[in-house]
């Protein structure tokens, strides 16, 4: 083990005590040995060992811990801080602006373990309400873990559009529109992916040139059909390359292998035109109505759309109202009426404000005197705005028991009720299951709220039976979210298809937490389409009149 090595631990050690909130004293004592030691002109490991320890910065104890490493190459006391602090707390130290200091506010006050969770927080203007974590402190923390996430090389959908616009020009204008084309995950909608995929109709000797530049992109793999390039972002850049017809390139690189092994068995004599990119005429041959890119995951969809063709898609000009916002009563950013007259500009019918509850102090949740002046608010709001309408709404905290954050009589005076749950994340199946079917018997819960707590790329969901938890929405006359945070996207789109077969409705909500949130209703609607939601089976779609009707016979089918 070399000195650099040693420092590091060192190093480490120093800066996981201090996450700890642990003996200062000891901590500077480390951190200064890991300093001195980089600073030697020497190896520690050629030194006697009675040496190291009058070596300027390094006593009696600190050579026995370097004595440890050089002979047995394990630092014990390291070992166990790192065993008992989260992954994802030590990963925040690779975050440029975080020190120890703010990494243990953040893991013990604001109970955030991941990066992703941090920066979801970030989003949702959550760290301002902590000490030490400023606007501009929070604006700079969440650029460095969008700079830092980027570089690790997997990306949600929408880090991967923010992107795409510049690469496909790009690649438009090495190779033509005619023989360009994307392909693949991102074709397909998916919610996160590791590449963006091209089919780009040329031979790899003729590619490999145009990409040498000043800074040129590092060549990963290389097949007669393929190169596998990394861009400096970090970003994964695979191209199918070689002659042929794009059509038939498209079509076999677009769909999941699952997809394309199916439609192949099941239509072995289809032919391709090569006349460009449209791959409408492979369906058309194949006697059954086109299915869309995003539609290509199972070969389900393929029986499906043969046997009851396929139902007009859920566009993001179906939605009509913002089910599930946040104001600054609770975490978000901007007024009930800011928000409002937003939605009015973009030719929405009404807002549901759903701030959190009051077990959500970390998020400023409203207590029930809170509650009451924020209905006399909207009321007042009601008046000047109409005809467009706000509804009164709560995100009610899920309790570790299951039951919700208020008793029947605050309950009550809500227009309607999403339940999530946001405490006590690590559980298993059996209590996440306790937790949220209670929840969901609760005569007062209309929606159920990111069904698992999943962040993508950042944090795992509690584990949960989907068709269960399903049934007894369906039971309960209870709608579930599509979150439409491009974090979250939970429900899952997997399984919705079930719980259309259940005729439980689906609700696309943004869980905005300032105007420009409103956005991410797209990304929800998009993992909808892969679901095959049309605008009746959403919530969110309702006109003003259809949404104030469904509130009024749902209420009545509760009190069956």
């Amino acid at each position: 083990m070399d000195n650099y090595a040693i420092a590091e631990n060192f190093s480490l050690l120093s800066k996981l005590m201090d996450i700890h909130g642990e003996n200062s004293f000891k901590a500077r004592i480390y951190g200064a040995a890991a300093f001195n030691i980089e600073k030697l002109p020497y190896p520690l490991a050629d030194t006697p060992p009675e040496k190291i320890a009058s070596i300027k910065g390094i006593g009696e104890s600190t050579a026995k811990k370097i004595a440890e490493m050089l002979e047995t190459g394990q630092f014990g006391i390291l070992n166990e801080y790192i065993a008992k602090t989260p992954p994802g707390v030590v990963e925040m130290l690779n975050i440029k602006g975080l020190g120890p200091k703010k990494i243990h506010s953040i893991w013990k006050e604001m109970e955030l373990e991941s990066i992703g969770e941090l920066l979801y927080a970030c989003e949702e203007n959550r760290l301002t309400l902590y000490k030490g974590f400023g606007e501009k402190t929070q604006a700079n923390v969440k650029e460095a873990i969008e700079f830092y996430l980027q570089n690790k090389g997997s990306f949600l959908y929408a880090e991967m559009e923010a992107l795409f616009p510049q690469i496909n020009a790009y690649m438009e204008k090495l190779f033509s529109k005619e023989k360009t084309h994307v392909t693949g995950a991102y074709r397909r909608q998916a919610l996160t992916m590791d590449e963006l995929e091209f089919v780009v109709l040329e031979k790899n000797e003729t590619i490999k040139p145009k990409f040498i530049t000043a800074q040129p992109p590092e060549l990963l793999e290389e097949k007669n059909d393929l190169l596998l390039y990394k861009l400096k972002n970090g970003l994964k850049l695979r191209l199918c390359t070689g002659e042929g017809k794009m059509d038939e390139r498209l079509f076999l690189t677009t769909g999941s292998d699952e997809f394309i092994n199916a439609f192949q068995k099941k239509f072995p004599s289809v032919k391709f035109t090569g006349k460009g990119p449209d791959d409408e005429p492979v369906f058309s041959q194949a006697g059954i109505p086109f299915i869309p890119p995003c539609l290509r995951e199972k070969e389900a969809i393929i029986d499906k759309t043969k046997k009851n063709g396929l139902p007009l898609l859920i566009q993001s000009a179906d939605i009509k109202g913002l089910i599930h916002s946040h104001s600054n009563w609770s975490d978000g950013v901007n007024t009930i009426e800011e928000m409002a007259e937003e939605l009015i500009k973009r030719g929405f019918q009404y807002l549901v404000i759903s701030d959190h509850s009051k077990a959500a102090a970390y998020a400023n949740g409203l207590n029930e005197e809170r509650i009451r002046e924020q209905h006399r608010y909207i009321d007042e709001l009601n008046d000047k705005l109409r005809p467009f309408k706000i509804f009164k709404s709560i995100e009610c905290d899920i309790l570790n028991d299951g039951s919700l954050d208020y008793g029947n009589n605050i309950l009550s005076t809500f227009d309607l009720v999403i339940a999530s749950v946001h405490s006590n994340l690590k559980m298993t199946e059996e209590k996440a299951m306790m937790r949220l079917l209670r929840a969901i018997e609760n005569p007062y819960t209309s929606i159920l709220g990111h069904m698992t707590g999943r962040l993508l790329l950042s944090r795992n969901g509690y584990p949960v039976d989907h068709k269960k938890i399903i049934d007894a929405c369906a039971a309960n006359h209870v709608v579930i979210e599509l979150n439409a945070h491009p974090r979250r996207l939970d429900i899952d789109w997997q399984h919705i298809d079930y719980a259309l077969e259940k005729g439980v409705l689906i609700s696309i909500d943004p869980d905005a937490h300032a105007l420009d949130g409103f956005d991410d209703v797209k990304y929800g609607v998009l993992a909808a389409q892969k679901a095959g939601v049309t605008k009746e089976q959403n919530l969110s779609s309702f006109s003003l009149q259809q949404f104030v009707e469904w509130l009024q016979n749902n209420k009545k089918k509760k009190k069956r």
